[in-house]
């Protein structure tokens, strides 16, 4: 079983909730989806025990031997990724798209695509399990094929079929679309703004586009009371279920700093709360 961790845009809670539902399910499977942001993985001390290379996309190379610099691949390219500079044409590998469209241009076949390795995937023992993740490279930008291969490995680990806790990205871009496809269910974390209240309806939309079981955490809810009764309000009309409502707690703020999962706080009303929707949870997926 796979529960991926959503919500509309950074900062919410997610990784902090995701880490939490980790903590209390204990040996579980761990996997960081969010691969422009990547900080689950700073809650643990581990060792990788796996490093592969990520080939995550193609850009151009001009082969200057070839070339005649007759500069039509400048003149196709529409990402103005292809420059002539100190008397030879160069390319941008941080604004060349791998169209290959330049290649084609090219008559004298000087311009080939190759493999450009966009991020190291790791597989990390930690103390209660493992941890699958990514490390991306300068430049480099998310991809679903990058998330794909992350859960895929996190799955080659997972002989016994344990729980899968996804810390998945932001938002309903591909790295998104990449972490639901095949999960079991989904916990979207929003927070009582109208933004919030807006992004929940995005993701949920995704969500339900892809046929995905469906809850809704919201976190701080006493800060804002009144669209927290309009999020309750959408979550009735539409049949989902709000596991958890989280209370604001400074004590959240003092475990990102130490880098302690919230569970560890016994006098924390976050902690309590979220222990109480991590019942709910196995309740409603056993």
């Amino acid at each position: 079983m796979e529960l991926v961790i959503l919500s509309g845009k950074g900062g919410t809670g997610k990784t902090t909730i995701a880490t939490a539902l980790s903590e209390l399910a204990r040996d579980v499977m761990r996997v960081d989806c969010d691969v422009d942001a990547p900080n689950f993985y700073l809650y643990y001390k581990g060792e990788d025990i796996e490093r592969n290379d990520f080939i995550g996309s193609k850009k151009a190379v001009i082969d200057k031997n070839k070339c005649v610099k007759c500069g039509k691949c400048k003149d196709v390219c529409r990402f103005e990724a292809i420059d002539f500079i100190n008397g030879e044409f160069t390319v941008d590998s941080f604004s060349c798209e791998g169209c290959g469209l330049c290649s084609i241009a090219c008559n004298f076949k000087a311009i080939s695509l190759e493999d450009e390795k966009t991020a190291d995937v790791y597989i990390t023992k930690i103390e209660s399990g493992l941890l699958s993740r990514a490390e991306m490279e300068i430049g480099a930008d998310g991809s679903g094929k990058l998330i794909t291969q992350l859960r895929e490995n996190a799955k080659r680990y997972n002989r016994e079929n344990k729980l899968t806790i996804i810390d998945g990205s932001p938002g309903i871009g591909c790295p998104v679309i990449s972490s639901i496809t095949g999960s079991s269910a989904a916990l979207i974390v929003t927070e009582p703004t109208r933004s919030g209240l807006e992004d929940l309806k995005r993701v949920y939309s995704l969500c339900k586009h892809f046929g995905i079981k469906t809850f809704v955490c919201i976190n701080k809810f006493d800060i804002n009371l009144e669209v927290t009764e309009d999020i309750e309000e959408f979550a009735k009309n539409n049949n989902l279920i709000i596991v958890g409502k989280i209370p604001f707690d400074e004590k959240v703020m003092e475990s990102i700093n130490n880098l302690r999962p919230i569970t560890y706080y016994e006098d924390s009303v976050a902690n309590e709360a979220i222990r109480k929707m991590w019942d709910n949870l196995k309740e409603i997926l056993n």
